[in-house]
């Protein structure tokens, strides 16, 4: 009779595992036909997607030279940007690239617009298997943690990418030396950079998911502050290495601000 009894519950388990992994089928096809058709919407508009959008921080009329240029005139400490010349010289040696980075653009785009779609996904699956005190807790991180994504693509895109591109298009070692960027290192550097800080921007979650599996408390960031200082400060001058205070502290103080936002989401330490 126990024979039988454990028997039915082993089926009844098996039964449950296979369930979740075929609702977790679904979630991963409904996940992929989204991919599939915000990328067909993302290349029959990626003409326009590039030159609007993706190769805007080439051109001298970028929002954010613009805006600096009017700002060094009326404060003295900010580089200027009001060279109307710089225009970057874009080519391509590789007869397949451009078709090819019409596709795997799209792609990416299309990956980072259905972030929430997908993260509502991965809440619809894993909602079940969670307390009432838990759903109300983690509903509200895959919301939190969409806006921060989102928040951190937006900044790579508009200063951590264009302040790069400038510098390191502008920068010469020799006179007898011009720089002509080929469109593979291009879009490598744009995609890498914003999806980067994107992903660094999640920090503050990725801080609260730790905290809550007793890795990380708030005196480990209030001890080690100095140092995240020192390690920041180097991170912002590697990401932007202009080397002038202003353009250093458009990156290091969004950095520090979510490390200082990472202590709020972390548990009190336990005596």
């Amino acid at each position: 009779m126990k024979e039988d009894t454990q028997e039915v519950l082993d089926s009844e388990t098996q039964m449950s595992f296979w369930e979740h992994l075929e609702a977790f089928r679904w979630v991963l096809l409904r996940i992929v036909i989204a991919l599939i058709i915000f990328a067909i919407a993302s290349f029959s508009c990626m003409p326009w997607i590039f030159d609007q959008i993706i190769l805007a921080p080439a051109k001298p009329d970028f929002w954010l030279y613009e805006t600096l240029c009017t700002l060094s005139q009326k404060v003295s400490f900010i580089p200027a940007f009001c060279d109307q010349n710089f225009q970057i010289d874009m080519i391509n040696i590789d007869l397949t690239a451009q078709f090819f980075r019409h596709l795997s653009t799209s792609f990416w785009l299309s990956l980072i617009l259905i972030c929430p779609y997908l993260l509502f996904e991965l809440w619809g699956f894993i909602s079940p298997a969670l307390y009432e005190h838990e759903r109300r807790h983690v509903r509200w991180v895959f919301f939190f943690g969409s806006i921060m994504f989102f928040i951190g693509c937006l900044i790579g895109y508009a200063v951590i990418f264009p302040m790069t591109l400038r510098f390191l298009y502008t920068y010469s070692l020799s006179d007898v030396i011009h720089n002509h960027i080929s469109l593979d290192s291009y879009l490598d550097n744009f995609i890498l950079l914003i999806v980067a800080m994107g992903l660094v921007f999640e920090m503050p979650l990725l801080s609260w998911l730790l905290s809550q599996i007793g890795i990380l408390k708030k005196s480990f960031f209030r001890t080690y502050r100095r140092h995240a200082i020192v390690v920041l400060l180097i991170a912002a001058a590697l990401i932007t290495p202009t080397g002038d205070p202003f353009t250093l502290s458009l990156v290091f103080f969004p950095l520090y601000a979510l490390y200082e936002l990472s202590i709020f989401f972390v548990k009190n330490d336990t005596v």
